[in-house]
């Protein structure tokens, strides 16, 4: 700390001298070129070697973060960063730039570099700028990390991710893929053998909803009102159904008063859309065609590598009904106690599941399914057909009316997507609510309130629609072989310094 408050009051030396000869922070500078782009434009040596390149005689005029210099006497080089993620080399003179060679010799690690002449290839064969102007648009005060220990406190990364982004290559390309993610996602939507259309719903609501979550409570001063940070846009979304925007979808932020670990963050990014005249199966169809055409966008292959395993898409998903996972994994419980709540518990209790006395079989079922399945399932595989009393959005199987259809879709172990045929019945609907809201005065603080306005939506008439979620973050993660949550998030929540 002490050689680096050293480092930084030289630094704020050198600013004051150059705010007295009035040049500090110019905004007059605009680079033409990038430096990826001139390293692949110029990456064929033998079609662009040093004559070739002279005879070119082509200026450019670049701008980035000074990631290296080396003075020899009356030449130097100089290497700069620019936002294409790659750098390039700056060849000075002293007989070309006078007084500015001089100062540049006092330029620090981290300034800000603008430099314009014509190309060239050193006698090592690197593409190089011959410069004939050079300018300090920014000073850096602080010094950036020692280069051969890199920003390596994990910690410190999260909180200075704009450092992190500096100096780490691999987090720059993690977001640049998270970014391609989400452009393809939209462009797959928007294809006119889909059209979907983008839509806002507030982020903001009068009564949480679309999720069984706990909410973040925050006020509003002007109306004296309490309001709720979304937990999912769900019922938003269905609302504009039943107005008739029957294919909408929303990429959006959600907010759940819930705990943090490597896979959940208190705010993340969903995928959520809503698909008028289709079912579940339809939703799983395109959700594994998505994935797919995903996958090899981004990442140009259908096999991924994740943490060591390696991830399938070029097979169909495996489909399997929640009761038939519990009953394959769990050898002991057999098919008829599935629908039994006493057996269910019993196995709960050899389990050590920790259940509660009003829940009936349908809970019971699914936190065994938590407990003992989720984790086996690393290829991409649908878990359909889950129980009414965990479902109170889903519509109820017409065949089996205990059961709903509803997926979540589970690769590396971890619910990437849940979706559903949606429940347009307005009085199946408000049943389940009047269950959800007899759920939160026993103590549930995730069950849903009573929306009576979304009760009313549903009075208009919705057409049978099909819907899902698909968690952006942990998409994020699987992509780029990311073990936690805080890498994919440009700023992820902790606790203040």
């Amino acid at each position: 700390m002490t050689d680096d408050n050293h480092i930084i009051a030289e630094r704020r030396a050198k600013l004051a001298r150059l705010r007295q000869d009035g040049v500090a922070f110019p905004n007059d500078f605009s680079p033409t070129e990038l430096a990826g782009t001139l390293q692949a434009e110029y990456a064929d040596k033998a079609r662009w070697d040093s004559p070739a390149l002279d005879a070119l005689s082509r200026s450019v005029t670049i701008a980035g973060r000074l990631m290296a210099k080396r003075v020899m006497g009356k030449a130097a080089f100089a290497t700069l960063k620019d936002r294409s993620g790659e750098t390039i080399q700056v060849f000075l003179q002293q007989s070309t730039l006078g007084d500015t060679y001089e100062s540049f010799k006092g330029y620090d690690i981290g300034d800000i570099v603008g430099a314009s002449g014509p190309l060239m290839r050193t006698k090592t064969g690197e593409l190089s700028v011959r410069a004939t102007s050079l300018r300090l648009l920014t000073k850096s005060l602080r010094p950036l990390p020692d280069k051969w220990h890199g920003l390596a406190d994990t910690e410190v990364r999260y909180r200075q991710r704009y450092v992190d982004l500096i100096v780490n290559d691999d987090v720059r390309r993690t977001f640049v893929m998270r970014s391609q993610i989400v452009r393809f996602i939209r462009q797959f939507l928007e294809r006119p053998e889909y059209g979907f259309l983008e839509v806002e719903t507030p982020m903001m609501h009068y009564i949480p909803g679309g999720a069984t979550a706990r909410p973040f409570v925050t006020h509003h001063n002007a109306l004296d009102l309490q309001l709720y940070l979304r937990v999912a846009p769900e019922l938003y979304l269905k609302r504009l159904v039943v107005g008739g925007l029957e294919r909408v979808y929303e990429i959006n932020r959600n907010f759940r008063n819930e705990g943090v670990s490597t896979r959940h963050n208190p705010e993340f990014t969903m995928l959520e859309f809503y698909w008028a005249y289709a079912t579940f199966v339809d939703l799983m169809d395109i959700t594994e065609r998505l994935l797919r055409e995903l996958v090899v966008e981004v990442c140009g292959r259908e096999l991924i590598d994740y943490q060591g395993q390696t991830i399938d898409f070029s097979a169909a998903f495996t489909r399997l009904s929640m009761t038939d996972a519990v009953c394959r994994q769990n050898p002991d419980i057999a098919i008829g106690d599935c629908r039994n709540a006493d057996a269910l518990r019993a196995h709960c209790q050899r389990l050590k599941i920790h259940t509660k006395a009003d829940w009936g079989w349908g809970r019971l079922l699914q936190e065994i399914f938590e407990a003992t399945v989720e984790s086996t399932l690393v290829q991409p595989t649908f878990i359909t057909h889950y129980p009414a009393e965990t479902s109170p959005l889903s519509r109820r199987n017409d065949a089996d009316p205990a059961v709903t259809d509803r997926f979540e879709l589970f690769i590396v172990a971890r619910e990437l997507a849940n979706g559903f045929s949606e429940l347009n019945d307005p009085e199946d609907q408000a049943e389940r609510f009047l269950a959800q809201v007899q759920a939160k005065d026993a103590g549930d603080a995730e069950a849903m309130h009573y929306d009576a306005d979304y009760i009313r939506a549903l009075e208009y008439g919705m057409p049978p629609t099909a819907g899902e979620g698909i968690g952006i973050d942990r998409l994020a993660m699987l992509l780029t072989n990311t073990a936690s949550i805080r890498d994919v998030l440009l700023f992820p929540y902790l606790r203040p310094e």
